[in-house]
Protein backbone atom coordinates (compact mmCIF):
# COMPACT_ATOMS: atom_id res chain seq x y z
CA UNK A 1 0.00 0.00 0.00
CA UNK A 2 1.29 3.12 -1.01
CA UNK A 3 0.66 5.96 1.67
CA UNK A 4 1.48 9.43 1.44
CA UNK A 5 2.10 12.45 3.30
CA UNK A 6 -0.42 15.31 3.02
CA UNK A 7 1.48 18.65 1.74
CA UNK A 8 -0.38 21.30 1.36
CA UNK A 9 2.09 24.02 0.83
CA UNK A 10 2.98 22.85 -2.74
CA UNK A 11 0.76 23.00 -5.68
CA UNK A 12 2.27 18.67 -6.77
CA UNK A 13 0.97 17.36 -3.83
CA UNK A 14 -1.59 14.48 -4.20
CA UNK A 15 -3.07 14.24 -1.06
CA UNK A 16 -5.44 16.35 0.79
CA UNK A 17 -4.60 19.17 3.40
CA UNK A 18 -4.84 17.94 6.58
CA UNK A 19 -5.05 19.97 10.11
CA UNK A 20 -2.56 19.35 12.43
CA UNK A 21 -4.65 20.28 15.49
CA UNK A 22 -3.11 21.18 18.90
CA UNK A 23 -3.34 17.75 20.99
CA UNK A 24 -1.58 18.64 24.01
CA UNK A 25 -3.32 20.71 26.51
CA UNK A 26 -1.57 20.92 29.81
CA UNK A 27 -1.75 24.64 29.78
CA UNK A 28 0.30 25.04 26.69
CA UNK A 29 -0.12 28.46 24.58
CA UNK A 30 1.50 27.61 21.71
CA UNK A 31 1.67 24.49 18.66
CA UNK A 32 4.32 22.97 18.71
CA UNK A 33 6.83 21.32 16.11
CA UNK A 34 9.55 19.57 15.96
CA UNK A 35 11.76 19.66 13.44
CA UNK A 36 14.59 17.41 14.87
CA UNK A 37 13.91 13.95 15.24
CA UNK A 38 14.74 9.94 13.70
CA UNK A 39 12.96 7.11 12.46
CA UNK A 40 14.93 4.05 11.96
CA UNK A 41 14.16 1.22 9.46
CA UNK A 42 15.62 -2.45 10.09
CA UNK A 43 14.57 -3.62 7.09
CA UNK A 44 17.27 -1.07 5.51
CA UNK A 45 19.47 -2.43 7.73
CA UNK A 46 19.00 -5.84 6.84
CA UNK A 47 19.78 -4.83 2.69
CA UNK A 48 23.14 -4.09 4.03
CA UNK A 49 24.58 -7.39 5.09
CA UNK A 50 25.34 -8.82 2.11
CA UNK A 51 26.46 -6.08 0.11
CA UNK A 52 29.99 -4.94 0.53
CA UNK A 53 31.38 -0.91 -0.23
CA UNK A 54 35.22 -0.55 0.00
CA UNK A 55 34.96 1.96 2.50
CA UNK A 56 31.96 1.47 4.19
CA UNK A 57 33.05 -0.55 6.69
CA UNK A 58 35.73 2.04 7.81
CA UNK A 59 33.32 5.04 7.48
CA UNK A 60 31.84 4.98 11.26
CA UNK A 61 35.24 3.84 12.70
CA UNK A 62 35.56 6.97 14.69
CA UNK A 63 34.93 5.87 17.98
CA UNK A 64 36.95 3.76 21.16
CA UNK A 65 35.36 0.51 22.37
CA UNK A 66 33.81 2.26 24.94
CA UNK A 67 31.91 4.53 22.54
CA UNK A 68 30.90 2.02 20.82
CA UNK A 69 29.14 -0.23 23.30
CA UNK A 70 27.47 2.52 25.27
CA UNK A 71 26.20 3.37 21.74
CA UNK A 72 25.17 -0.45 21.01
CA UNK A 73 23.12 -0.73 24.17
CA UNK A 74 21.93 2.23 23.51
CA UNK A 75 20.41 1.77 20.08
CA UNK A 76 18.52 -1.36 21.82
CA UNK A 77 17.43 0.45 24.61
CA UNK A 78 15.78 2.73 22.54
CA UNK A 79 14.68 1.10 19.72
CA UNK A 80 11.20 0.94 20.16
CA UNK A 81 11.13 4.67 20.75
CA UNK A 82 12.52 4.90 16.64
CA UNK A 83 10.88 2.26 15.08
CA UNK A 84 7.02 2.03 16.74
CA UNK A 85 5.03 4.76 16.46
CA UNK A 86 2.43 4.61 19.00
CA UNK A 87 5.86 4.39 21.31
CA UNK A 88 6.50 7.84 19.89
CA UNK A 89 3.15 9.47 20.27
CA UNK A 90 3.21 8.76 23.99
CA UNK A 91 6.10 10.72 24.55
CA UNK A 92 5.32 13.47 22.20
CA UNK A 93 1.93 14.30 24.17
CA UNK A 94 4.52 13.66 27.55
CA UNK A 95 6.69 16.67 25.90
CA UNK A 96 3.83 19.00 24.89
CA UNK A 97 4.65 18.32 21.12
CA UNK A 98 1.85 18.83 18.26
CA UNK A 99 3.46 17.23 15.34
CA UNK A 100 6.82 15.80 14.77
CA UNK A 101 8.98 16.23 11.11
CA UNK A 102 10.23 12.89 11.43
CA UNK A 103 13.60 12.35 9.20
CA UNK A 104 15.57 9.11 8.91
CA UNK A 105 18.41 8.02 11.25
CA UNK A 106 21.40 9.56 10.03
CA UNK A 107 22.96 5.84 9.67
CA UNK A 108 20.49 5.76 6.53
CA UNK A 109 22.33 7.74 4.25
CA UNK A 110 24.38 5.16 2.63
CA UNK A 111 26.41 6.92 0.72
CA UNK A 112 29.51 5.03 0.41
CA UNK A 113 27.40 2.40 -1.33
CA UNK A 114 26.94 2.00 -5.28
CA UNK A 115 24.23 4.61 -5.75
CA UNK A 116 21.34 2.04 -7.40
CA UNK A 117 21.14 0.73 -4.24
CA UNK A 118 21.66 3.25 -2.33
CA UNK A 119 18.00 4.71 -3.91
CA UNK A 120 16.88 0.81 -2.74
CA UNK A 121 17.71 1.46 0.41
CA UNK A 122 16.37 4.94 0.54
CA UNK A 123 12.67 3.45 -1.15
CA UNK A 124 12.38 1.30 2.18
CA UNK A 125 13.35 4.23 4.95
CA UNK A 126 10.90 6.75 2.83
CA UNK A 127 8.40 4.72 1.87
CA UNK A 128 8.17 3.75 5.78
CA UNK A 129 8.65 6.96 6.68
CA UNK A 130 5.58 7.99 4.04
CA UNK A 131 3.32 4.92 5.92
CA UNK A 132 4.08 6.41 9.76
CA UNK A 133 2.76 10.37 8.43
CA UNK A 134 -0.24 8.44 6.34
CA UNK A 135 -1.34 6.57 9.60
CA UNK A 136 -0.74 9.55 11.51
CA UNK A 137 -1.29 12.56 9.42
CA UNK A 138 -2.28 14.94 12.10
CA UNK A 139 1.40 14.19 14.26
CA UNK A 140 3.74 13.72 11.65
CA UNK A 141 4.73 15.17 8.70
CA UNK A 142 7.82 13.67 6.45
CA UNK A 143 11.80 13.95 5.41
CA UNK A 144 13.61 11.48 3.12
CA UNK A 145 16.92 10.52 2.71
CA UNK A 146 18.15 10.45 -1.43
CA UNK A 147 21.52 8.92 -2.78
CA UNK A 148 23.67 11.92 -2.75
CA UNK A 149 27.02 9.93 -4.29
CA UNK A 150 24.79 10.76 -7.88
CA UNK A 151 22.34 13.49 -8.63
CA UNK A 152 20.77 12.20 -11.06
CA UNK A 153 19.38 9.68 -8.91
CA UNK A 154 19.08 11.60 -6.05
CA UNK A 155 16.56 14.47 -7.68
CA UNK A 156 14.46 11.13 -9.32
CA UNK A 157 14.35 10.07 -5.77
CA UNK A 158 13.26 13.59 -4.06
CA UNK A 159 10.92 13.67 -6.87
CA UNK A 160 9.26 10.87 -5.84
CA UNK A 161 9.21 11.62 -2.31
CA UNK A 162 7.54 15.00 -2.76
CA UNK A 163 5.73 14.54 -5.26
CA UNK A 164 4.27 11.14 -4.70
CA UNK A 165 4.80 10.39 -0.74
CA UNK A 166 4.30 14.59 -0.19
CA UNK A 167 7.71 14.37 1.73
CA UNK A 168 8.09 18.50 2.97
CA UNK A 169 11.81 17.77 2.89
CA UNK A 170 15.40 16.13 2.79
CA UNK A 171 17.73 15.55 5.21
CA UNK A 172 21.15 15.51 3.82
CA UNK A 173 24.20 15.21 5.65
CA UNK A 174 27.47 17.45 5.46
CA UNK A 175 29.53 15.85 3.26
CA UNK A 176 29.31 13.00 0.39
CA UNK A 177 32.35 10.62 1.14
CA UNK A 178 34.60 13.48 2.53
CA UNK A 179 33.76 15.55 -0.62
CA UNK A 180 32.29 18.79 0.04
CA UNK A 181 28.47 19.56 -0.36
CA UNK A 182 29.67 22.55 -3.10
CA UNK A 183 32.47 19.79 -4.35
CA UNK A 184 30.15 16.86 -5.18
CA UNK A 185 28.72 17.83 -8.12
CA UNK A 186 25.05 18.33 -6.58
CA UNK A 187 24.01 21.94 -8.95
CA UNK A 188 21.48 19.74 -9.93
CA UNK A 189 19.98 18.56 -7.08
CA UNK A 190 20.53 21.97 -4.90
CA UNK A 191 18.65 23.40 -8.01
CA UNK A 192 15.48 20.93 -7.82
CA UNK A 193 15.26 21.45 -3.98
CA UNK A 194 14.83 25.36 -4.46
CA UNK A 195 12.53 24.67 -7.45
CA UNK A 196 10.23 22.48 -5.12
CA UNK A 197 9.90 24.69 -2.27
CA UNK A 198 10.98 22.00 0.23
CA UNK A 199 13.07 22.12 3.53
CA UNK A 200 17.08 21.06 3.60
CA UNK A 201 17.59 19.49 7.16
CA UNK A 202 21.26 19.23 7.59
CA UNK A 203 22.63 16.85 9.54
CA UNK A 204 26.31 15.34 9.94
CA UNK A 205 27.15 11.97 10.75
CA UNK A 206 30.46 11.09 12.66
CA UNK A 207 33.13 13.57 11.42
CA UNK A 208 35.89 13.43 8.51
CA UNK A 209 38.42 13.75 11.19
CA UNK A 210 38.45 10.48 13.20
CA UNK A 211 41.95 10.49 14.06
CA UNK A 212 41.76 12.79 16.51
CA UNK A 213 37.96 12.43 17.82
CA UNK A 214 37.77 8.81 19.11
CA UNK A 215 37.85 9.59 23.06
CA UNK A 216 35.16 11.03 24.99
CA UNK A 217 32.23 10.94 22.47
CA UNK A 218 34.17 13.90 20.49
CA UNK A 219 32.80 12.32 17.39
CA UNK A 220 29.73 13.47 17.95
CA UNK A 221 30.25 16.36 20.83
CA UNK A 222 33.04 18.37 18.83
CA UNK A 223 32.65 16.85 15.51
CA UNK A 224 29.18 17.33 14.53
CA UNK A 225 29.27 20.84 15.26
CA UNK A 226 32.22 21.15 13.12
CA UNK A 227 30.79 19.48 10.52
CA UNK A 228 27.84 21.85 10.38
CA UNK A 229 30.56 24.96 10.38
CA UNK A 230 32.73 23.25 7.50
CA UNK A 231 29.51 22.41 5.52
CA UNK A 232 28.16 26.07 5.62
CA UNK A 233 31.34 27.53 5.57
CA UNK A 234 31.01 25.99 1.36
CA UNK A 235 28.17 26.73 1.06
CA UNK A 236 28.58 30.68 2.13
CA UNK A 237 31.86 31.08 0.51
CA UNK A 238 31.08 28.82 -2.35
CA UNK A 239 28.52 31.08 -3.79
CA UNK A 240 25.84 28.20 -3.05
CA UNK A 241 23.76 30.26 -0.91
CA UNK A 242 23.77 33.18 -3.52
CA UNK A 243 23.47 31.03 -6.62
CA UNK A 244 20.34 29.51 -5.37
CA UNK A 245 18.91 31.79 -3.37
CA UNK A 246 15.46 30.46 -2.72
CA UNK A 247 17.08 27.28 -0.26
CA UNK A 248 15.34 26.81 2.62
CA UNK A 249 18.16 25.45 4.91
CA UNK A 250 17.78 24.11 8.55
CA UNK A 251 21.00 23.30 9.94
CA UNK A 252 20.56 20.54 13.19
CA UNK A 253 22.60 21.09 16.61
CA UNK A 254 21.67 24.99 16.61
CA UNK A 255 23.47 25.75 13.15
CA UNK A 256 27.02 23.84 14.55
CA UNK A 257 29.75 26.68 15.61
CA UNK A 258 29.10 29.21 12.95
CA UNK A 259 25.92 30.87 14.19
CA UNK A 260 28.08 31.46 17.56
CA UNK A 261 30.94 33.24 15.96
CA UNK A 262 30.00 34.39 11.96
CA UNK A 263 32.12 37.49 12.79
CA UNK A 264 34.86 35.46 11.95
CA UNK A 265 33.63 34.91 8.60
CA UNK A 266 33.12 38.46 8.11
CA UNK A 267 35.98 40.40 9.67
CA UNK A 268 38.19 38.68 6.26
CA UNK A 269 36.06 39.08 3.94
CA UNK A 270 36.62 42.81 3.98
CA UNK A 271 40.63 42.43 3.97
CA UNK A 272 41.05 39.16 1.82
CA UNK A 273 40.24 38.36 -1.79
CA UNK A 274 40.58 34.46 -0.85
CA UNK A 275 37.25 35.38 1.08
CA UNK A 276 35.27 36.76 -1.16
CA UNK A 277 36.11 35.40 -4.73
CA UNK A 278 32.68 34.36 -5.70
CA UNK A 279 30.03 36.38 -3.23
CA UNK A 280 28.87 39.73 -3.61
CA UNK A 281 28.14 40.36 0.70
CA UNK A 282 29.53 39.77 3.50
CA UNK A 283 29.01 36.10 4.99
CA UNK A 284 26.87 37.18 7.61
CA UNK A 285 24.19 37.77 4.70
CA UNK A 286 23.85 34.56 4.01
CA UNK A 287 24.07 33.02 6.97
CA UNK A 288 21.18 35.08 8.13
CA UNK A 289 19.35 33.15 5.35
CA UNK A 290 19.59 29.89 7.67
CA UNK A 291 16.99 28.66 10.05
CA UNK A 292 19.12 26.76 13.31
CA UNK A 293 17.10 24.39 15.50
CA UNK A 294 17.59 24.95 19.49
CA UNK A 295 19.52 21.73 20.67
CA UNK A 296 21.95 23.82 22.19
CA UNK A 297 20.77 22.58 25.64
CA UNK A 298 21.38 26.10 27.57
CA UNK A 299 19.45 28.91 28.35
CA UNK A 300 22.31 32.03 27.38
CA UNK A 301 23.21 29.95 23.96
CA UNK A 302 19.36 30.01 22.97
CA UNK A 303 19.33 33.18 23.89
CA UNK A 304 22.02 34.18 21.91
CA UNK A 305 20.74 32.19 18.63
CA UNK A 306 17.24 34.36 18.94
CA UNK A 307 18.60 37.38 19.84
CA UNK A 308 21.68 37.29 16.91
CA UNK A 309 19.30 35.42 13.94
CA UNK A 310 16.06 36.54 14.82
CA UNK A 311 13.07 34.64 16.26
CA UNK A 312 11.74 33.78 12.96
CA UNK A 313 14.82 31.98 11.79
CA UNK A 314 15.29 29.57 14.92
CA UNK A 315 13.20 26.68 15.10
CA UNK A 316 11.99 23.77 17.92
CA UNK A 317 14.31 20.43 17.66
CA UNK A 318 14.65 17.45 20.03
CA UNK A 319 17.15 14.72 18.34
CA UNK A 320 14.85 12.29 20.02
CA UNK A 321 15.26 9.83 20.90
CA UNK A 322 18.84 9.31 21.21
CA UNK A 323 20.85 10.08 24.58
CA UNK A 324 21.77 13.97 22.90
CA UNK A 325 18.10 14.65 22.65
CA UNK A 326 16.84 18.04 24.34
CA UNK A 327 14.48 16.42 26.61
CA UNK A 328 12.22 19.05 27.35
CA UNK A 329 11.90 20.97 24.19
CA UNK A 330 8.61 23.68 25.19
CA UNK A 331 10.56 24.23 28.69
CA UNK A 332 14.20 24.96 27.08
CA UNK A 333 12.50 27.67 24.67
CA UNK A 334 9.98 28.87 27.86
CA UNK A 335 13.61 29.52 29.95
CA UNK A 336 14.64 32.27 27.75
CA UNK A 337 14.59 35.49 29.39
CA UNK A 338 12.43 38.11 28.07
CA UNK A 339 11.17 36.42 25.03
CA UNK A 340 7.95 37.27 24.10
CA UNK A 341 4.45 35.35 23.75
CA UNK A 342 4.67 36.30 20.13
CA UNK A 343 8.59 35.24 19.65
CA UNK A 344 7.65 31.92 21.87
CA UNK A 345 5.43 30.75 19.22
CA UNK A 346 7.85 31.11 16.15
CA UNK A 347 10.04 29.12 17.58
CA UNK A 348 8.07 26.53 19.15
CA UNK A 349 6.43 26.10 16.33
CA UNK A 350 4.85 28.80 13.85
CA UNK A 351 8.22 28.55 11.97
CA UNK A 352 8.42 24.45 10.96
CA UNK A 353 5.05 24.96 9.99
CA UNK A 354 6.05 27.87 7.59
CA UNK A 355 9.00 25.80 6.46
CA UNK A 356 6.75 22.73 6.42
CA UNK A 357 3.97 23.68 5.21
CA UNK A 358 1.43 22.58 8.48
CA UNK A 359 -1.56 24.00 9.17
CA UNK A 360 -1.27 25.85 12.53
CA UNK A 361 -4.48 25.52 13.91
CA UNK A 362 -6.37 28.73 15.44
CA UNK A 363 -5.80 29.92 18.63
Amino acid sequence: MLFTCSNPGHKHTHAPAADHGQTVTNGKKHFTVDIHCHVHVPEADAMLKDVQAADQKNLYVDTNEVTAEINRKQHQSILDKLTEPEVRIADMDASGIDVQAISPAPFHYNYSYEAGFARDTAHVVNDRIAEICGQHPDRFVGMCTVPLQDADIAVAELDRCVNDLGMRGVEISTNVNGNDLTRAGLEKFFARVEELGVVIFMHPIGTSFKDRMKDHYFRNTIGHPLESALAVGHLVFDGYLETYPGLKICIAHGGGYVPAYAGRFDHPYHLRDDCRAVISKPPSEYVKKLYFDTVVFTEHQLRYLIETWGADHIVMGTDYPYDMAETDPVGHVDSVRDLSDADKALVMGSNAAALLGIKVPAS
